[in-house]
């Protein structure tokens, strides 16, 4: 019996690792998780104290993006093995998100996100302050 008192082998048998490589494995993925925790924690943290610190929601935006994005680099980079690979691998993986995601930055900072205000069926917002785009034919 397993330590989860399952009828299945232990991983370091279906895996074929010795104990010594199981409990370094388990030691990473605890290292894991708790970095995760105390990153989560942050931002929990950040966010129940924005309004008394006076954050402004672009700074907030940004800080939570960018915590996020930590994670999900973390999270690929140890449990997606990425950290194991050779350089030119990691870039050829790494290199189409970070153009995305550029790329996302860069069509949030030009203002396309005025087009879908001005015509939403609901019309949540005063469309006399937002400049409306030409109606075409």
């Amino acid at each position: 019996m397993s330590e989860f008192n399952d009828p299945f082998p232990n991983y370091e048998v279906l895996a074929q690792h010795d104990e010594a490589h199981g409990k370094i494995a388990r030691k990473k993925l605890w290292k894991v998780f708790w970095l995760l925790l105390i990153i989560t924690l942050v931002e929990v943290m950040v966010g129940i104290m924005a309004p008394q610190w006076g954050l402004s929601h672009l700074f907030l935006k940004f800080f939570f993006i960018g915590f996020t994005i930590v994670k999900a680099f973390y999270i690929v980079y140890t449990f997606m093995h990425l950290g194991e690979e050779e350089r030119w691998t990691k870039w050829i993986i790494i290199a189409p998100f970070t153009g995305f995601i550029l790329y996302l930055i860069f069509m949030m900072t030009i203002g396309e996100g005025n087009y879908a205000k001005t015509r939403r069926i609901d019309n949540p917002i005063n469309t006399e302050n937002v400049q409306s785009a030409p109606e075409h034919k």
